[in-house]
């Protein structure tokens, strides 16, 4: 009978977890390796090239989509009244097209940094529950909503701060559809699929309360703090992402991401990988990719494929798409990302 004593078991454990190739000390931290597939239109007809795009990847989203109860589609409506800023109603129109075949009823839910009902009115979403009555289209403002779940993220002191995120964005029973426009950014350099869900989830006082209060504000406590609060946010979000389509028909370079001026790209990306859809717009606008810190960020903590010879483009060669976009004029302020910490006591112990 062997000695089966507390000790020796003990022992006889450590020594299987010290072989185990899975956790040897020596052997290098695996990276996210899966391949990605994105679609790329160009095309001169904005719904269009949204519809195609998403059509082109049906194939990896249609058994998500088909299981779930309905579809949240998130629009980036930073500006209430700046249309180059915000979603146009006919990329909403590309998506609903697709939509149609399957019968799912579609909540159009936006958080923005104003009057989320606003940007309704002003640019035409109003018209679509009219136009597509069999997906039984609703508008909701998520601030206005009010539920949410709460995370912590780091602020300007790197101490850990609460946000509220809207709770509609997590449910499980939702298929959410992310629609971001093509732009360049005050802060990240540039915004599209994941900035639009990260920061778009943050609530804000309701309409009609005195309190004055900004969970957004919260995420713009430094350069670096930006970033890593995106990825802590994107790590919260990612299970209940379903697809992303990017519009870029006219896209926004210089002061983005509201007081840029216009590019006619002319295209519309789509992928079920919101990382590596995004990865393709910043080639799309001729942006260095290592900029991008809250995409690299993402794709190392394994919430997308940021590589792009992992990454499987299928319609227009990307090369006769890019475009070099015009970055904002305090770009050089926003790659201090990149540096060293020297802001804080330098190492100790």
């Amino acid at each position: 009978m062997p000695d089966l004593t507390r000790r020796h078991f003990f022992h006889s454990a450590l020594g299987a977890v010290a072989a185990s190739p899975l956790v040897r000390a020596q052997s290098p931290i695996p990276v996210y390796d899966q391949r990605a597939r994105v679609a790329l239109v160009h095309g001169e007809d904005r719904r269009k090239n949204i519809y195609e795009a998403l059509k082109m990847i049906e194939p990896d989203i249609a058994p998500a989509l088909k299981s779930k109860r309905y579809v949240i589609i998130k629009p980036n409506n930073v500006s209430t009244r700046n249309q180059l800023a915000s979603t146009h109603a006919d990329a909403l129109r590309g998506i609903l097209d697709f939509l149609e075949p399957y019968r799912k009823p579609v909540v159009i839910a936006e958080s923005s940094a104003g009057d989320t009902r606003e940007g309704y009115e002003t640019f035409l979403y109003t018209r679509l529950p009219g136009e597509y009555k069999p997906l039984q289209v609703k508008l909701v403002d998520l601030n206005e909503e009010g539920l949410y779940e709460v995370i912590h993220i780091l602020d300007a002191n790197l101490h850990p701060v609460p946000v509220r995120l809207a709770k509609r964005l997590l449910d499980p029973d939702a298929f959410v559809l992310c629609a971001a426009v093509m732009k360049t950014h005050n802060t990240v350099i540039a915004t599209l699929s994941v900035k639009n869900m990260t920061l778009g989830a943050p609530l804000h006082q309701p309409p009609g309360e005195t309190r004055r209060w900004n969970d957004k504000r919260h995420y713009h406590g430094g350069v670096r703090q930006t970033h890593y609060g995106m990825m802590l946010t994107a790590q919260k979000m990612r299970p209940y992402w379903g697809a992303t389509v990017i519009d870029g028909f006219e896209g926004m370079e210089g002061n983005g991401p509201v007081s840029g001026t216009p590019v006619p790209s002319r295209v519309a990306i789509a992928a079920a990988d919101y990382i590596a859809a995004d990865r393709v717009a910043v080639e799309a606008m001729g942006i260095d990719a290592d900029w991008i810190g809250y995409l690299k960020f993402c794709h190392q903590v394994g919430l997308g494929q940021y590589e792009l010879d992992k990454i499987d483009i299928a319609g227009a060669p990307l090369e006769k798409v890019r475009r070099k976009y015009v970055l904002h004029r305090d770009i050089e302020r926003q790659l201090q990302w990149m540096g060293e910490m020297t802001e804080v006591p330098p190492k100790l112990g």
